[in-house]
């Protein structure tokens, strides 16, 4: 099979889909990688790494003419032109909040794979836990860094000083993102509060932290409760493959701190605050009723070698998987069959379909 790897052209996107070593497991099994021109030189990856791999460099158009080409991010509007029925596309999509991408990709009849809803057996999303770490230890380091004065902030240090309180931190989300941010927000001195819906989720978290948290139910009355006290809010909700609720709502903005920090990492799937909107890493931040608000949707895109090397980790055994059977191998592996967002004009993500009121065609039915 012949595998693409374009270049990220998302605003300060500088992930890749492949390092040299998957290009070098794919090759081996006979595939040929088609890596774009200077692809990997946002990571510190070189062409000639890629060659020494055995990857063929080519141009954008080449990489997209591949039978399987492996993104890091969804398609964007520049890129729609080279979506087609016969091609098998492996990326993040978050399509539930993303409807023109959605009917596009329906429109052009690509296969679309997502990495966000690739689910095993016991309910693990094996390729967004790689990046959620990331987005997660970053959200603290974002949250810090912006509540500083020249940045907007109410000028607080998240950790305090000895005679001096620490930063409340709260955290509406106990999943993978929100227990690395809480690490981190822990590890630099905050005082720390975690928000769930799941108690078993919350003695975990409890048992873990070994005190140094605040547990909390997640409910209307218990975030309101909390934002209002908070220096910085990170947002760590997900629903896999769907769009996520507001749990933050419009009210509850002015009952927060002058120059008080929201981080929402769930922006790219819609946002658990009613007020984030998409931003990118040369505009990161806007302000609401005096709080600032961070939602770039490609956190990791910030620190991309780490980000290029973890998500490869994960991805190249699916890949590798795809290069060597096609379709086939959603019908052998049930993570990979709920990976399938689309195939063929046909929507196969119930969630998708009723964020957008889309007909929706059970996977295995659509691959029969």
């Amino acid at each position: 099979m012949k595998i693409g790897v374009p270049k990220e052209i998302k605003t300060l996107e500088n992930r890749v889909s492949m390092t040299p070593g998957g290009v070098e497991s794919l090759v081996k099994r006979g595939h040929q990688v088609l890596v774009q021109r200077s692809a990997g030189v946002g990571s510190g990856i070189s062409d000639s790494e890629y060659e020494a791999a055995g990857a063929k460099m080519v141009s954008v158009d080449e990489a997209w003419a591949a039978d399987m080409v492996v993104k890091v991010k969804e398609p964007i509007e520049p890129e729609y032109k080279y979506l087609r029925e016969d091609l098998l596309l492996f990326t993040y999509l978050h399509l539930a909040a993303a409807e023109k991408l959605t009917r596009a990709m329906l429109e052009s009849g690509v296969t679309g794979i997502a990495y966000e809803t690739v689910q095993t057996a016991d309910g693990a999303l094996p390729l967004l836990v790689p990046m959620s770490e990331v987005a997660g230890r970053m959200a603290t380091q974002e949250g810090a860094k912006y509540l500083e004065k020249p940045f907007g902030g109410r000028g607080v240090l998240l950790g305090g000083v000895p005679g001096v309180a620490p930063a409340d931190v709260v955290i509406i989300g106990g999943g993978t993102v929100g227990i690395n941010a809480a690490k981190i927000a822990v590890g630099m001195g905050a005082k720390v509060s975690i928000l769930d819906i799941d108690h078993p989720r919350l003695q975990y978290l409890d048992d873990v932290f070994a005190g140094r948290i605040t547990t909390l139910t997640s409910n209307e009355a218990n975030i309101k409760k909390a934002v209002r006290f908070a220096d910085v809010v990170i947002g760590a909700v997900l629903i896999p493959g769907a769009r996520a609720p507001h749990l933050l709502t419009r009210e509850m903005l002015p009952t927060m701190k002058e120059g008080s920090v929201i981080v929402d990492v769930a922006v790219d799937q819609g946002g658990c605050v009613e007020t984030i909107k998409p931003t990118t890493h040369d505009e990161p931040t806007y302000v609401v009723d005096g709080v600032v608000h961070y939602g770039v949707a490609n956190m990791p895109g910030a620190v991309p070698r780490t980000s290029t090397f973890a998500l490869t980790n994960q991805t190249l055994p699916y890949a590798i998987e795809l290069a060597d059977k096609g379709l086939e191998a959603l019908k052998e592996d049930e993570a990979l069959m709920k990976g399938l967002n689309t195939h063929r004009g046909r929507l196969t993500y119930a969630a998708v379909a009723e964020a957008f009121g889309i007909d929706y065609v059970p996977a295995e039915q659509a691959l029969a």
